[in-house]
């Protein structure tokens, strides 16, 4: 008997071969994905094209690009002379940075404590938490506004800030408290033993999670940045307008000038999408090894 027929007779069982998926099955599902990308994409570039050009193309040709002869920033023009719209981007990017930092900070010590240290109510906790995931903060409105008035805080972007944290806080700590149990244990004793703080230890976890810590920003940056609920009800005053806001009044105004809403659109749409792109490999790297986990 050769040493091939010894090999081949002694390894046991066959292992099954995994199907190999057809080159034709490949095609048809990235066409289907590239479709719903330009679905899902299309009325966002039209809006920013059509931005640039005058009133007569946005209707004649509404699918066109701009040309030398179309081309007109007409409707910025309008949005410039007629609303505050630098004060609404740092208001809504005061909001927006702000209530991300105390998110992932007030999150991944929290993460940290659940995954780490077994005490009576960790479970508990753990369930408390995910119950905000479920319930609506919107529900609290009423109580949240009369809470702000108590603390003088309407009309003042800490509201804000105070409030998407809030909203934020439970499906970050849930991200993280998944990633955080999967980090090996192994290192944090060494790191005990080194006589290194639980501080300390914390801060080394925080670079081993940063999928997660990515996914959490990007999560929650879309729905505060998004948010006309709480700047109308918490904020509407002209010095602490959000971007959304400020354009949904602008809006209001000139519902008949199509440039300049047009331009509005775009300014309020923007900022968000570039945001979302910087730190979309972020959340699909931490949605994925979320997954594998």
């Amino acid at each position: 008997m050769t040493a091939r027929e010894v090999l081949a007779g002694t390894t046991g069982p066959a292992v099954a071969e995994k199907p190999v998926v057809g080159r034709g099955t490949q095609l048809l599902a990235h066409g289907g994905l590239i479709l719903f990308s330009l679905l899902a994409t299309l009325p966002t570039l039209l809006i920013i094209m059509n931005s640039f050009k005058d009133r007569l193309s946005i209707f004649s040709h509404p699918f066109a690009l701009p040309t030398p002869s179309t081309f007109t920033l007409e409707g910025y023009q309008t949005v410039a002379t007629s609303a505050n719209f630098a004060l609404f981007f740092l208001n809504s990017l005061t909001v927006t940075v702000g209530s991300l930092l105390l998110i992932v900070l007030t999150s991944s010590m929290a993460a940290f404590a659940l995954s780490e240290y077994r005490f009576r109510l960790n479970t508990l906790t753990g369930l408390y938490l995910s119950i905000g995931i479920m319930v609506p903060i919107r529900l609290g409105t009423v109580g949240i506004l009369n809470l702000m008035v108590d603390l003088h805080l309407v009309n003042t972007l800490w509201a804000l800030i105070l409030v998407y944290t809030a909203q934020g806080i439970p499906l970050a700590v849930f991200v993280l408290t998944s990633f955080m149990r999967g980090v090996p244990r192994d290192l944090k004793e060494a790191a005990r033993i080194d006589g290194a703080s639980e501080y300390r230890i914390y801060g080394l976890i925080l670079p081993l999670v940063r999928p997660a810590l990515g996914a959490v920003t990007a999560i929650s940056m879309i729905p505060i940045w998004n948010d006309l609920w709480f700047p109308l009800i918490l904020a509407p005053g002209e010095k602490t307008k959000t971007v959304v806001l400020g354009a949904s009044a602008f809006l209001g105004q000139f519902v008949n000038d199509y440039n300049a809403v047009l331009a509005a659109l775009t300014l309020a749409i923007v900022p968000v999408v570039l945001l979302y792109v910087i730190f979309s490999r972020q959340l699909v790297s931490g949605i994925t090894g979320g997954a594998l986990k």
